[in-house]
């Protein structure tokens, strides 16, 4: 059977799975986005379906001095004793600290901060104890690579002194450290080489816990650097075994579009078969490159196909597709203001501040897709503006807008680049509800608004290498959202968005 990487698209990096049964499931960062930690399930490895989010409280997730691509960075999950802990580092409100619930698709616990540094944490479960792996050590300073020491479970408080375990092979940012048990071995997995295209898994085994490990004689177990391959900077890894005992790894990659290559829809999780040697090392994908399709026996079912995603705001609650920036505001966002509406307040904030700007978005995807929305606007004033936005961080975004000017109702196209600020389409716009979209291809947007007499505006295009993490920075993929702003001053406009449509390309174009 084939199965198509990633296995789930769009900015879901730093993937950690966990097998419980025959369930599977599996966690990824979200930065300063609001809810935290979104956790996936699945039978098979390859149909994934969301179930929740692991942070949902403000008291979970304080986010409001994140910046972008502060929050939370990668977590982690395991389960034990019946219960399913996930731990992760708010870099930007907190530090480490892990959350648990014995219901993956229902509440979480309340964070349990634990007494120690470093950042993309794990948990080992062995003999009643629980370990602590981490990046960094407050007792070794200057050292990089793997630190691991006990902590109480229920206080997270340290236990006895920190271990350095395995400073890695050489590579820039030895980081996502995993330590497992197989067959005598303690195993660490690891990432190097920085999440960009350099990029490794590499691993070490010992027969004691606190070492000293071996490194793999074939390091890196993963890479696809300088090579020429549509996947690319894998890395940031997690290992599991399947209920037929085959082992699989999930990690993080990129999709790249023009050259030189960028990427812009952010890091993806990826899967691949995992076989071990005679003498008891992993050999991931048969020790060749990840394709975008594989072809394995290990899979009986298909892969279902990426279908048209439509949202009419007629539930009581956003569905787990939606995220705000940082902690939403509650006075900025409605779904019973106007029932059948998602309503967004022209608050003060706006997408460019370092604040919660009323705004709710969803991941693109896919290279290839198309997203529109209904707007029902009329600003209260000048200031006023709502519309559809093409957004990687505070300040890389393209807006397609309801705004005025000089007096007169108007649609704008506006690009954000850093410090510059461009508003190259300025189109009058009769009364009455229009209809804003957005066609992705791998290099273009492609942005129109429908009229309410049905003319279409064709408001141009834009770069997707505008949005890319090359020149954007940061660690997070573009979003597709709906935004409301009063410009600096909170104002009586309302905008109401009536439905939104995310409608993937083909599966041989994505």
């Amino acid at each position: 059977m084939r199965y198509r990487n990633p296995i789930i698209p769009g900015f879901h990096p730093d993937p950690s799975i966990c097998r419980v049964g025959d369930d599977f499931y599996l966690v990824t960062s979200t930065f300063e986005y609001f809810p935290g930690v979104p956790i996936f399930h699945s039978r098979d490895l390859v149909n994934w379906k969301q179930i929740g989010h692991c942070l949902t409280r403000d008291s979970q997730l304080p986010l409001a001095n994140a910046w972008s691509s502060g929050g939370i960075f990668a977590p982690t999950i395991r389960f034990h004793d019946g219960r399913f802990y996930m731990v992760t580092t708010n870099v930007s409100g907190g530090g480490n600290f892990y959350v648990w619930t014995e219901d993956p698709a229902g509440e979480w616990s309340e964070p349990i901060w634990i007494d120690e540094t470093g950042i993309d944490p794990s948990l080992l479960f062995e003999g009643g104890r629980v370990y602590f792996v981490s990046t960094s050590s407050r007792e070794h300073p200057g050292k990089s690579g793997a630190f691991q020491v006990e902590i109480d479970l229920t206080t997270g408080k340290r236990i006895g002194p920190s271990h350095h375990l395995w400073t890695g092979t050489g590579g820039q940012y030895p980081e996502g450290p995993h330590v497992f048990r197989k067959d005598g071995w303690y195993y660490l997995l690891m990432a190097e080489g920085g999440t960009e295209f350099g990029h490794m898994v590499t691993i070490a085994r010992s027969r004691e816990r606190n070492g000293p490990y071996e490194p793999c004689p074939f390091n890196p177990i993963l890479t696809h650097r300088s090579l020429d391959m549509p996947l690319q900077a894998l890395g940031h890894s997690d290992l599991v075994q399947d209920t037929h005992g085959n082992w699989w790894l999930v990690f993080l990659a990129c999709r790249h579009a023009g050259y030189p290559k960028m990427h812009h829809i952010g890091r993806e999780t990826c899967l691949a078969p995992v076989d071990w040697t005679e003498d008891g090392w992993p050999v991931v994908n048969g020790g060749k490159p990840v394709a975008l399709e594989i072809e394995t026996d290990r899979i009986s079912v298909e892969q279902a196909p990426d279908t048209a995603v439509r949202d009419d705001f007629d539930a009581p609650t956003l569905g787990f597709d939606w995220n705000f920036r940082r902690n939403p505001n509650p006075n900025a966002w409605s779904l019973t203001e106007r029932p059948g509406s998602l309503s967004l307040h022209c608050i003060a904030a706006t997408l460019r501040d370092l604040a919660s700007p009323a705004f709710v978005g969803r991941r693109q995807e896919h290279l290839n897709c198309s997203a529109s929305t209904t707007l029902d606007f009329v600003p209260a004033s000048p200031t006023d503006e709502a519309g559809l936005t093409v957004v990687m961080n505070d300040t890389h975004h393209t807006d397609v807008a309801v705004t005025q000017r000089d007096g007169q109702r108007v649609v704008i196209l506006r690009r954000n680049l850093g410090t510059l600020a461009a508003e190259p389409i300025v189109a009058p716009l009769p009364e009455g509800p229009v209809i804003l979209s957005v066609r992705a291809e791998p290099e273009w947007y492609h942005f129109s608004a429908q009229a309410s007499d049905g003319a279409v505006i064709d408001l141009g295009r834009a770069e997707t290498r505008h949005l890319s993490t090359e020149l954007a920075r940061g660690f997070t993929g573009v979003y597709l959202g709906m935004y409301a702003t009063g410009n600096g001053t909170d104002s009586t406009g309302i905008a109401h968005f009536d439905r939104f449509e995310y409608t993937p390309g083909t599966p041989a174009d994505k």
